[in-house]
């Protein structure tokens, strides 16, 4: 065979590989109606119960995303310092309900002690 028959031949097969590779798999991948009728019921109610929420919370994390990129530092130090903000804010709100319960135990104790 000549060297010309050769290189379509491996040309032909590329094209086989690259185009008949990715059409075949289209194919045989399921859609997402065919793999949500192969749920059993519970999970299809289920599916169903929490698509909406985790949209919702898809759609927070793409703003945050979109936030942290208008920053000037990269997003993994800008996702980092909201952390810490948050962990700090969820701290001072446990300190506050501390204080507040430990207030309504001393108020407790005067009404109590007051009242003898």
């Amino acid at each position: 065979m000549s060297r010309a028959g050769t290189w379509l031949k491996m040309l032909g097969v590329g094209v086989v590989i690259c185009v008949g590779g990715p059409a075949l798999v289209q194919k045989l991948r399921p859609t997402d109606e065919e793999l949500f009728k192969r749920y059993n019921p519970d999970l299809q109610k289920r599916s169903l119960e929490e698509g909406d929420r985790r949209a919702q919370e898809f759609d927070e994390y793409v703003s945050r995303l979109k936030q942290w990129s208008k920053s000037d530092k990269s997003i993994w130090l800008a996702a980092q310092e909201m952390e810490e903000k948050e962990r700090a804010q969820q701290e001072t709100r446990r300190n506050q309900a501390k204080e507040a319960a430990r207030q309504q135990r001393e108020d407790m104790r005067k009404e109590l002690l007051g009242g003898k």
